[in-house]
């Protein structure tokens, strides 16, 4: 990769009683892709066995292929897309995870990431348990394993009770799809059926790609169980608020999705709509940051009645595993990705809309593009609030050393960064363009750390002390 954004989490898709359910979770896989794209895998059961394939890459290159989905027989199946944020890009951390219990074989599924994961892990191994992966996934797993309960769902609840942090888990058994959202709901999940088969998923452009109907979320604390006699739900921790992450509706979900019941496109543009409400800047023109400052910078371009045009063109056909063998050649990484459109650009006072600024590093290249190109002048406008606070809910967000909101004032970055003017959109802003009147300090209605430092749940492993050591080993394992 060469820009660096906030990278995306996982994606989880699993499909009950349909003789296709390899296909159809392959299909789901794929429009799922940009939650994670450095391993997918699924897991079929056909009555008697289960059967697994795991590839490291897109889902493209590796499930659209008759030969491979022939070896995954059966009318169940449970697919995952993955993006490490515990663990590193190896085979053996590609999801889901299986494993054979006293009852039976078991696939796992994670989107997210648990916060107290290494510690359980470390406890776990001191007791004897022997890991195949680096993954907090994994730590899941063992629980049930070791869970004194006689059947799969108490083992499960018991598990639960253990972990902390976020995570949207799907599990197949030889009788159960099973689906679980965290009880603070911070990750998506969805249900959704075609014909009598049922379908989970992380989000619901997934079920569009397929023809399913959307059928409800997975509430915050339920757990799903699907299996031949219909559908059941359970809900061990009770009636809790639900806090689902604002940066779903910022940038991780896909813009055609609805999550917590809002298409995310139409929450992209008023975040941009109000954007330019706090502060308008009149322009010559209005030019996004492909391809995730699109929707914003039509809002605002609607709100300020300034032109909006393509000023830059994105290459959507770069590969990922282009070398880099020279410094020389790193630099001109951002040109393969991305081009001036320079008529439009030149003489033209700017304004440059994206959705935040991470480390800065991807700023700076692009606005050194811009300035290329000649234009007159560089406004730069952000549809979120400045991240001064690293994530642990399974957003690839760096040391909050590496945040260059967390070191430097608006002005200063707006210096560093070359720019005539830049603006982010207020908290308040946010949560206006999210169709709230304020943030409920005492109870918000979304999980906001990353702009407020406010974690909704118990971060064990950072204060510990000895997070990015213990990552750093598992890491190198």
């Amino acid at each position: 990769m060469f820009l660096k954004k906030i990278k995306d989490e996982c994606g989880v898709f699993g499909v009950f009683g349909h003789k296709d359910a390899a296909t159809l979770t392959a299909l789901g896989l794929h429009a799922l892709q940009h939650r994670g794209q450095e391993g997918a895998g699924i897991v079929s059961f056909d009555g008697r066995n289960f059967h697994t394939q795991l590839r490291l890459g897109l889902v493209s290159d590796n499930f659209t292929k008759t030969s491979v989905i022939e070896k995954l027989p059966g009318s169940s199946a449970l697919g995952h897309v993955r993006y490490s944020t515990t663990g590193k890009t190896l085979l053996k951390n590609v999801q889901p995870l299986f494993a054979d219990l006293i009852g039976g074989g078991i696939a796992l599924a994670h989107n997210g990431n648990l916060t107290n994961g290494i510690d359980l892990r470390n406890k776990l191994v001191k007791e004897g348990s022997i890991f195949q992966s680096t993954s907090d996934t994994e730590t899941f797993l063992h629980l049930i394993a070791l869970s004194k309960e006689k059947s799969i769902l108490k083992k499960i609840i018991d598990a639960l009770f253990e972990i902390k942090g976020a995570y949207s888990f799907g599990l197949l058994t030889k009788k159960k799809l099973i689906a679980i959202r965290d009880p603070l709901g911070i990750r998506p999940l969805v249900l959704g059926s075609i014909g009598n088969a049922k379908i989970i998923s992380s989000e619901t452009c997934a079920l569009d790609i397929i023809g399913a109907k959307f059928e409800r979320e997975v509430v915050n604390g339920e757990i799903v169980v699907i299996d031949d006699s219909g559908l059941k739900t359970y809900k061990p921790f009770g009636n809790l608020k639900n806090r689902p992450c604002i940066f779903e509706y910022i940038y991780f979900a896909r813009p055609d999705s609805v999550v917590g019941g809002k298409n995310i496109y139409e929450c992209r543009k008023e975040m941009g709509k109000f954007l330019a409400k706090e502060n308008t800047l009149k322009g010559d023109i209005v030019i996004p940051v492909p391809d995730s400052g699109v929707p914003a910078a039509l809002g605002y371009a609607e709100e300020a009645k300034i032109p909006f045009d393509l000023g830059i063109i994105r290459n959507h056909y770069v590969g990922r595993t282009f070398i880099e063998p020279t410094q020389k050649i790193r630099q001109l990484g951002i040109k393969l990705k991305h081009n001036p459109n320079r008529k439009l650009i030149k003489g033209k006072k700017v304004v440059l809309v994206d959705d935040s600024i991470v480390r800065g590093t991807t700023a700076i290249k692009i606005i050194e593009m811009i300035k290329e190109a000649q234009a007159s002048e560089i406004h730069m406008k952000i549809s979120s609030p400045p991240i001064m606070f690293p994530d642990y809910y399974g957003i690839d967000t760096p040391n909050k050393e590496e945040l260059i909101a967390s070191k430097l004032s608006v002005e200063n970055i707006r210096v560093k960064l070359g720019l005539d003017s830049l603006q982010f959109l207020s908290l308040k802003g946010l949560y206006n363009a999210m169709g709230h009147e304020n943030r409920d300090d005492k109870n918000p209605q979304y999980t906001d750390h990353c702009f407020t430092g406010d974690y909704p749940t118990e971060l064990v492993d950072r204060d510990s002390g000895n997070l990015s050591t213990q990552l750093s080993l598992l890491n190198d394992n």
